[in-house]
């Protein structure tokens, strides 16, 4: 089994060094039938690297109004730091109406013209960029042109090491054949679900003819990635690198919702990528963490140390 042989200029093999590992972008309140929840991948994301012993952090911008503040609030609840959160006072929190079909699949409106849509680059973001070790961010954050720009900015401030994970997380018509041929240039991992890949294959020309494995190989090459992951639901994982794949068979567990599942595989691969394990570990990781969440209602239930144990070793 490969092990990530090809992170040969790159040192993050230390098993004891504690990460910088960014998620930028979105930050938000689920609205559900029975209440709101805190939501937005990048906050999902940081949530469970933090929860799996690395520096998570949250970019992201919030109103100066009472769901901001809320916001603030429950970042620090969940042992987040909040530094890197902006306000703003000429645009609310951002707020998403969350309907859950019948197998717990959920459907998103996400309202516009909210905070996180006005992203800023102010140097305390610049210093974050040269001391990040990677980068989480989507697609969604990318839909108003001052974000876009901020996100784009802040990942070329990155050192020449950092991993920049590309989730793609398409959402409603926030994305388009050029936007996602710009981020796949700043990508060194890619993860996406079936759905995406069935879009991104049609956005970007791919041929019908390919299958799973040949079509994601042609992305890994033409983007110059390290890395791409495909998530399969309760089919489990595909995940490749360079010279190397691994498909794992996932996890069966009860679904209560999905909500969060992706951000906590995510951040699950991430982990184990950047200590060097190979694609069996990193698989392994990823899905038993996804899976759990899924098991659990919202996007960042509480994470004790006996669950982390069963899915770290």
């Amino acid at each position: 089994m490969n092990t990530n042989s090809f992170l040969i200029n790159r040192d993050l093999t230390n098993k004891e060094k504690i990460f910088n590992i960014v998620g930028i972008g979105e930050i938000l309140w689920d609205i559900f039938p029975d209440g709101k929840k805190l939501g937005g991948a990048p906050a999902n994301f940081a949530y469970y690297v933090k929860r799996l012993g690395q520096n998570g952090i949250i970019v992201s911008r919030v109103g100066c109004d009472p769901l901001g503040k809320e916001i603030l609030k429950s970042v620090e609840e969940l042992n987040l730091d909040n530094t890197y959160i902006q306000s703003d006072s000429s645009y609310p929190t951002g707020t998403v109406d969350v309907k859950l079909d019948k197998t717990g699949q959920p459907n998103y409106i996400i309202n516009k013209k909210v905070a996180w849509d006005f992203l800023i680059l102010d140097n305390s973001l610049k210093k974050l960029a040269a001391d990040a070790d990677a980068v989480c961010f989507g697609t969604l954050a990318q839909r108003s042109s001052k974000s876009k720009d901020t996100i784009s900015k802040f990942l070329k401030l990155t050192g020449s090491n950092t991993i920049k994970i590309f989730d793609i997380n398409l959402r409603q018509n926030f994305y388009s054949n050029r936007i996602l041929r710009q981020l796949l240039k700043n990508t060194t991992i890619l993860k996406l679900n079936s759905n995406e890949l069935e879009i991104l294959k049609n956005l970007l020309g791919y041929s019908n003819n390919d299958s799973e494995i040949n079509l994601c190989k042609k992305i890994i090459n033409e983007n110059n990635l390290e890395l791409l992951c495909l998530t399969k639901g309760n089919k489990g994982s595909l995940i490749l690198d360079r010279s190397d794949y691994f498909i794992h068979k996932g996890y069966k567990v009860e679904i209560a919702d999905t909500v969060g599942a992706g951000d906590a595989f995510t951040a699950a691969m991430i982990v184990q990528y950047i200590k060097g394990k190979t694609l069996k570990e990193i698989s392994n990781a990823a899905n038993k963490l996804g899976s759990w969440v899924s098991s659990q209602s919202g996007a960042t239930p509480v994470l004790n140390e006996k669950i982390l144990k069963n899915i770290l070793f």
